[in-house]
């Protein structure tokens, strides 16, 4: 049972065509020489094609090369091939086992690199690369014949070049024959056009967007429940904190202060006391020379022959007099 093509863009179904006309070429060589018949080998590439047109949209183009080549090689015609013909130059591909010849062919014939190749066979490289050995031709002492190699090589891809294009225009043969009641069939290549276009549903136009309250109240009652329990919060540590802190013997109350008046009944009276200064301080203060003996140090000054203090309300001169002039005038005047 093959599958059926999937819807795909042109641009995929463009792909998927230029990809498959890139490796048709190789791909059938590598199917002819595996079996060794040329009709079976077209048979299992279009199977092969039709089921990797089926699943190729659903891949990334980097693995298309790797799943396109699985695909054929796990064929049973080419896994477990029949009794089959090749041409003389490459008669000695007909003396190796199924597995070997693979090896070869999809390496030589598909191009492929050892670890790729290796991997689409699902095979260790070392039991690869031993498959590789047995298909190498040897000489008459039991040596691997490198000239013989090459020359295999170079009959193979001359077999890739010349291949004939009718080989290749069969390979796009339309899936059935059209009928009366179906359209032309295309090739199956071409991707599958869906029966009727999908009928959309009306869309509903939005009416003007409404104001969302309800958000807005639960964002308003979420911030005043936080507002509350963050004062709530500060307002119990203030009142718990002096009692924590309080030291030892300390008074911890913090309410408002109470002023009584104190009864002045029971307070002792005290006798004032005389000062054993007042005596001599009454005679000094009876004294009639006090105001003189108050001002000593300005008499003691003007007789030692001091400037004479300026008078501030005046105005001043620019340069002011020499300190030694009113000495000098006080003793001409003597």
């Amino acid at each position: 049972m093959t599958a059926a093509p999937a819807p795909v863009s042109s641009t995929a179904a463009g792909a998927l065509s230029a990809f498959l006309r890139g490796v048709e070429r190789r791909a059938l060589v590598v199917a002819e020489l595996q079996c060794g018949d040329p009709t079976v080998a077209e048979q299992a590439l279009v199977a092969v094609m039709r089921a990797f047109a089926g699943i190729a949209s659903d891949l990334p183009m980097a693995q298309w090369p790797e799943r396109f080549w699985s695909l054929l090689v796990h064929r049973a015609p080419l896994r477990e091939p029949t009794a089959g013909h090749w041409p003389a130059p490459l008669e000695h591909l007909a003396g190796l086992t199924p597995p070997a010849r693979l090896a070869f062919v999809l390496r030589i014939g598909g191009g492929l690199d050892e670890a790729a190749a290796a991997q689409i066979l699902d095979l260790p490289m070392a039991d690869y690369q031993h498959a590789l050995a047995d298909a190498c031709p040897r000489d008459a002492h039991g040596n691997p014949d490198a000239a013989g190699w090459r020359a295999l090589a170079e009959q193979v891809q001359l077999r890739i070049r010349d291949l004939p294009a009718s080989r290749l225009q069969r390979l796009q043969q339309p899936v059935a024959a059209p009928t009366s009641q179906q359209p032309d069939a295309a090739s199956w290549r071409t991707p599958a056009r869906p029966d009727a276009p999908a009928q959309r549903r009306p869309v509903k136009r939005q009416r003007g967007r409404r104001f969302p309250w309800k958000g807005v109240l639960i964002v308003a009652v979420t911030v005043g429940v936080l507002l509350g329990g963050a004062a709530w919060w500060k307002h119990a540590r203030q009142a718990g904190a002096p009692l924590a802190d309080t030291p030892e013997g300390a008074v911890a109350d913090a309410g408002p202060v109470k002023v009584e008046a104190l009864p002045t009944d029971d307070l002792p009276t005290v006798a004032p006391t005389a000062s054993p200064f007042a005596a001599s301080d009454a005679a000094m203060l009876a004294d009639p020379d006090l105001p003189t003996a108050r001002d000593a140090d300005l008499y003691a000054w003007f007789a030692a022959g001091g400037p004479v203090p300026v008078d501030e309300s005046q105005a001043q001169p620019s340069r002011p007099e020499p300190a030694t002039a009113g000495l000098e005038t006080a003793a001409a005047d003597e």
